[in-house]
């Protein structure tokens, strides 16, 4: 329905409340007024009729008894005929259909047989007697709207008085009906009129309808055209009043929408711009890049990612990748980076090993991010993954060729450690072999002297021979200990000491020994070439607030600038002269294998700390599996 019907309507609704009403009030008001007006008409008609039955009657009582004698018998008959009250009663009711009975009453004798003249057809003796008694008693005419066998009728009471006569009262009966069709005449007129002016009512609401809203549906007009898109479009304001604010408005809003919408463009063309720069770059990018959501199921994965983990797009698109090892190649316990991420809402980079589609395993450096919504909440994780087998092949061989310049380092120090032993073997035997006697006191101390040789030149070999990587939970304490036991000899010679502050209770990680050894050896070797002139190494192993395994090694020596510390462990940096710089990158590399971190700190003329934290692995743990080994 439109708004011109509805106004229209309205309009009309209301033109009809208010002809309804004068309808209602005409009727009330025509019905008394008529009423009135019929009720004084018949009143006047009663008078007139009771004026002349009483003339004559007059005339005939007249004629009668006083003109009786004198005249024939004939013409006193015809005169008496003339001028009975019958005979007007007659005609009256003869000459006026609305009257129904007109009746002389004595008003001392109230019964048809004492009627002075006339009928007593319409019966109503109790209003009857008031009314009688009331014309008398006043003296005046009295009109009684009252129903009569089923029927409205109008009972008019005249009272006659005559000088000395008895005064009687002339009854006359009329009858409603042409009171009612007045009325009704008149209302049907009244309504015929009402309703000619509510159609006309109608239709010039509808026309001033249709006036008012003209400048409505020229706005709607033109704010359809600007929903279409056309924001150019402006409303002419013609007036002043409520529209033609609503149009001034209309045109701010274009306007406003008009800027807002050249904004989105540009920046949905940025956005265009950049979503395509980015998918240029996720597709071009030798790394593997795959996309998850928070339930592990794939969304989007690159080209690089076919062709390093052997799925098709098509394949792998809304599955969940499974592409995690039981275990790592070195034993330890897979790495499930998304966990992480979720529970940290931080990125996280790591290596680790995942399988192909083939199931053959491949060493990967693999990063997991989150992807947050404007909410900030995590919607997915995009994780880059590169192929780190070239790249670990080349470490393990910088890693075996620093060992070797480090057992070729310790070659000298490792000598000189066994001949003292050798010399006091050599010289004990000397003594035996002359007195022929063989002395249980230097049995002892020859084994004992065997036994340290055995240690060292057991220690040389484990980090000389090429080991198998297998990470293991082993004590630092005393992985410390036996690099410390190796070295001890060579820091004396240097004139260098080391204090140990190891942990009362067991530092447990889980490692590769043999690395930790050559990183420990690594760092303690560059403290002792950093005092020349002797001195205290600190050790310290311990566990932080946070339950990881915190290893420091502190020297006092000369301390590294600034503008150094920035490029240690980059390769073949270092200020030594026969150095390669090679050893603190490897030592890094090797630390962030165990997922650990390794710091350096240091001040010129004050020292350099070292500080490597491992993750810790709880005593109950190692304890079950030792129990579950155990059991087997």
């Amino acid at each position: 329905m439109t708004i011109k019907t509805k106004l229209a309507l309205i309009i009309s609704c209301f033109a009809l409340i208010i002809l309804s009403l004068n309808i209602v009030l005409s009727y009330f008001t025509v019905r008394d007024n008529l009423r009135l007006d019929s009720e004084a008409n018949m009143m006047l008609t009663a008078n007139q009729i009771a004026i002349s039955v009483e003339q004559s009657r007059s005339v005939y009582n007249y004629v009668k008894l006083t003109l009786g004698g004198k005249m024939s018998s004939d013409m006193t008959d015809a005169i008496l005929t003339m001028t009975s009250p019958e005979r007007v009663s007659q005609k009256s009711l003869g000459t006026n259909p609305s009257l129904m009975e007109i009746t002389g009453i004595d008003p001392n004798r109230l019964d048809e047989r004492q009627l002075l003249f006339g009928t007593y057809r319409y019966k109503n003796d109790q209003v009857l007697k008031r009314s009688v008694a009331e014309a008398i008693s006043q003296n005046r005419s009295l009109l009684v709207d009252t129903r009569i066998n089923g029927k409205r009728v109008l009972e008019s009471y005249v009272p006659i008085t005559n000088g000395g006569e008895k005064p009687y009262v002339i009854r006359i009966v009329s009858s409603y009906t042409p009171i009612a069709e007045a009325i009704a005449k008149q209302m049907i007129s009244q309504l015929i009129v009402s309703l000619s002016l509510l159609v006309l009512m109608i239709m010039g609401s509808y026309g001033m309808a249709g006036g008012l809203i003209r400048p409505i549906r020229h706005i709607l007009d033109q704010v359809n055209v600007l929903a279409s898109g056309k924001l150019e479009t402006r409303l002419k304001v013609g007036s002043f009043d409520e529209l033609g604010l609503l149009a001034h408005k209309i045109n701010i809003m274009a306007d406003n929408l008009g800027r807002y919408t050249a904004e989105m463009k540009r920046k949905n063309e940025e956005n265009r711009s950049m979503k395509e720069y980015l998918e240029s770059i996720i597709s071009q990018t030798a790394d593997a890049i795959h996309i998850t959501d928070i339930k592990g199921q794939v969304l989007q994965v690159n080209a690089a990612f076919e062709r390093l983990y052997g799925w098709r797009s098509d394949e792998i698109v809304g599955n969940v990748l499974e592409f995690l090892p039981d275990s790592e190649m070195d034993g330890r316990l897979i790495w499930r980076p998304e966990t992480d991420v979720i529970a940290t809402a931080e990125s996280v980079i790591a290596e680790t090993v995942r399988l192909r589609k083939d199931g053959s395993p491949v060493e990967v450096s693999i990063s997991v991010s989150p992807i947050f919504d404007q909410a900030g909440k995590i919607t997915a994780l995009i994780s880059i993954s590169r192929d780190m087998t070239e790249h670990n092949k080349m470490e393990d061989l910088l890693r075996r060729s620093e060992k070797l310049t480090t057992v070729g380092q310790l070659a000298a120090g490792v000598a000189h450690e066994i001949r003292n032993p050798l010399t006091t073997l050599r010289g004990f035997l000397q003594m035996q072999q002359r007195a022929r006697v063989v002395n249980i006191m230097h049995t002892d101390v020859m084994l004992a002297e065997l036994d340290r040789i055995n240690l060292i030149v057991g220690e040389f070999l484990i980090l000389a021979k090429p080991q198998a990587v297998q990470f293991q939970t082993r004590d630092v304490r005393f992985t410390m200990g036996d690099v410390v036991s190796l070295l001890d000899s060579e820091a004396h010679l240097h004139n260098i000491v080391f204090e140990v502050h190891f942990s009362p209770s067991p530092i447990l990680v889980h490692c590769e020994e043999n690395q930790l050894k050559q990183v420990f050896i690594n760092l303690l070797k560059n403290a002792m070439e950093a005092m020349p002139k002797g001195g205290r190494i600190l050790l310290q192993v311990e566990e932080d607030d946070q339950g990881q395994a915190v290893l420091r090694v502190i020297d006092e020596g000369e301390g590294i600038a600034k503008d150094r510390l920035q490029k240690l462990g980059e390769p073949f940096y270092t200020n030594k002269e026969k150095g390669t710089g090679l050893g603190l990158m490897i030592s890094q590399r090797i630390i962030e294998g165990h997922r650990g971190t390794l710091k350096i700190d240091s001040e010129l003329g004050r020292g350099t700390a070292v500080t490597i934290t491992l993750p810790r692995v709880q005593e109950e743990e190692d304890h079950n599996e030792g129990a579950a080994d155990i059991a087997k």
